[in-house]
């Protein structure tokens, strides 16, 4: 069977369904060949390598900013030369590449420091600059695996589907809501059984079974290759950008005319992949680009002999996609502080409280498991949404996906306010029982387990799962649909990026706190040891920085106009349905 190139205008045999079993297979064995979250890597580092507890947070945060910023260099490769399907076999090669270095500084003793801890070697050494480098050149593997796998997934699995027809439009909306589902079940098995294994029995083993894991995800989706639907890169989307700019900034003195949409320059070539678009008055500025001048000249083809001169008003309205974007995006690098915050610090919270399954159990589950309850939360509401919510929302709004992408980000952002809220009050219930009642135990090199069960954290960890279903998954279908379809790689790049800046931003404030809040050199907000810490007052200023951004976010919603819409359309979302839910604080 002969692979299906789209290229220009040819109609391809879109794969779909029969598509999708690779596509999602591929994305499943991927989460689980990796060590999948935060939380794991976190627990990794503290107790293998035995790094400080901030020190750990930092280098995670800054590992996984590096990731999600590294996206932005796959998605132009991809785009631009490669294509999704070459990123995408290059970058699985390269997670497992990595996976295989990780799972090597576990199972050579002379690649991590001496067990600490035990009579024979009571004091615990710091990693030397050889381990550390191996481990480093492992994670940094993973980042090429993830600058190339994470913008290009989706978009390559989008791609699969005919967007020309209702059932082809219907289909790329479920497929977000179950590629979600299933990269999330992944992770949630990640977190049970491979974690389990990790804490209790081997790290080495532990490691060694995502490393089979990811291995079998590049088999999988090799096997994939005769069914895909291919689309061919057109060159970088990013110099026709900058030639909108360029041609707007030389022709800045010239006005534009009365009837612009009649009278610019609207070449629109038959090679382009993307859908023609309609002339719209928001940032009229770079309208000025398709002002047809005296010097200007057009090729017998019609398009412009000097496209650093003239450019069309299609790549104009390209351009204002990619713009109107920016204020939505930026809304929601606060947002993803609570995500980093339940990946990072929960982890402490659970060492320092009683982790056992019930009363009398001696089971304790490990402390990086507990973010599947985050996990599933949001496994339980996405059939759920999709199934029973979206049919019945679409019979009142008229709307084929039930509620705008802005409505749903609206609805995260608020239940991410009262995920931090929750976060707080738990954390002074653990501290005042920890200080007030006798503790179970000391945690090495923290402190005292308090005695509230660890339990009382899962309903934050729901609320956080609750709040990503609508909020990431949202942004993830309003980047993929606004953007240019050939930028559909950077539109997969930009949900990444906003997650490093949200990791840098955490570093950033967490390093803050921790030096602004300082009262000695074992006590300030976020001490090494909770109890003497305020965790929850930082839970408490992240919640405060989340109702500005809910704020801010209100602003941009009501201010964008979605992409082909034209100038006497209302736009979609209604906001006065997200002000009636803006929190109280």
């Amino acid at each position: 069977m002969e692979v299906d190139k789209v290229h220009a205008k040819e109609k391809p045999k879109y794969g779909g369904i029969k598509a999708m079993p690779f596509i999602i297979g591929n994305e499943t064995f991927e989460k689980l060949g990796t060590l999948g979250t935060s939380s794991n890597l976190l627990v990794y580092l503290t107790t293998v390598f035995h790094m400080k507890s901030i020190n750990a947070t930092n280098l995670v945060n800054v590992f996984n900013g590096t990731c999600n910023f590294g996206t932005l260099l796959g998605a132009f490769l991809c785009d631009t030369y490669l294509g999704r399907y070459k990123t995408l076999g290059i970058a699985s090669i390269s997670s497992f590449t990595g996976m295989l270095f990780l799972t090597l500084t576990a199972a050579i003793s002379k690649l991590h420091p001496l067990q600490c801890g035990t009579e024979e070697n009571s004091i615990c050494l710091e990693p030397t600059t050889g381990q550390l480098a191996f481990l480093l050149c492992g994670f940094g593997f993973l980042v090429v695996g993830a600058s190339g796998i994470r913008p290009c997934n989706l978009a390559f699995g989008a791609d699969q589907f005919d967007p020309n027809t209702e059932s082809g439009r219907r289909g790329i909306n479920s497929f977000f809501n179950w590629y979600y589902f299933t990269f999330t079940f992944a992770m949630m098995v990640s977190l049970t059984v491979i974690v389990y294994i990790q804490s209790s029995v081997s790290w080495a083993i532990g490691l060694a079974i995502p490393t089979f894991l990811m291995f079998l995800s590049c088999v999988f989706f090799f096997i994939g290759t005769k069914i895909y639907v291919y689309i061919l890169p057109e060159g970088s989307p990013l110099t026709s950008m900058v030639q909108v700019l360029v041609a707007a900034i030389k022709k800045r003195r010239l006005k534009l005319p009365e009837q612009p949409q009649n009278t610019l320059f609207n070449h629109v070539s038959i090679k382009s992949i993307n859908s023609e678009l309609p002339y719209t008055d928001q940032f009229r500025f770079l309208n000025k680009a398709s002002i047809l001048s005296p010097e200007d000249k057009t090729n017998e083809d019609g398009s412009a002999a000097n496209p650093w001169r003239l450019c069309s008003i299609q790549q104009v309205e390209e351009v204002k996609c990619v713009v109107r974007v920016f204020p939505i995006w930026t809304a929601g690098l606060i947002y993803y502080v609570v995500l980093v915050q339940m990946q990072t610090y929960v982890v402490f919270q659970t060492l320092q409280s009683d982790r056992s399954l019930y009363s009398a159990s001696k089971f304790k589950i490990p402390a990086a498991s507990y973010s599947v309850f985050s996990m599933l939360s949001l496994s339980i509401w996405i059939p759920i949404y999709d199934r029973i919510i979206v049919p019945f929302l679409r019979k009142i709004t008229k709307k084929e996906a039930g509620i705008t992408v802005l409505q749903k980000m609206g609805i995260g952002l608020v239940i991410a306010v009262l995920t931090m809220l929750v976060s707080a009050v738990v954390e002074t219930r653990r501290r005042d029982i920890a200080l007030r009642h006798p503790t179970l135990g000391i945690e090495p090199r923290r402190g005292g387990i308090s005695a509230m069960s660890a339990n009382w954290l899962i309903p934050q960890l729901a609320l956080a799962g609750l709040s990503e279903a609508f909020t990431i998954i949202a942004q993830v279908e309003f980047f993929y649909k606004q953007f240019p379809e050939n930028m559909r790689s950077f539109a997969g790049s930009f949900l990444f990026c906003g997650f490093a800046l949200a990791n840098y931003m955490s570093s950033l404030l967490i390093t803050i706190v921790h030096k602004t809040t300082r009262i000695s050199d074992t006590e300030n907000w976020l001490a090494e040891d909770l109890n003497k810490g305020r965790l929850d007052y930082f839970y408490y200023l992240v919640a405060a920085l989340e109702v500005l951004d809910f704020g801010y976010f209100l602003i941009c919603a009501k201010w964008y106009k979605y992409k082909g819409t034209q100038n006497d359309q209302k736009l979609e979302v209604s906001m006065d349905k997200l002000q009636s839910t803006k929190p109280l604080v």
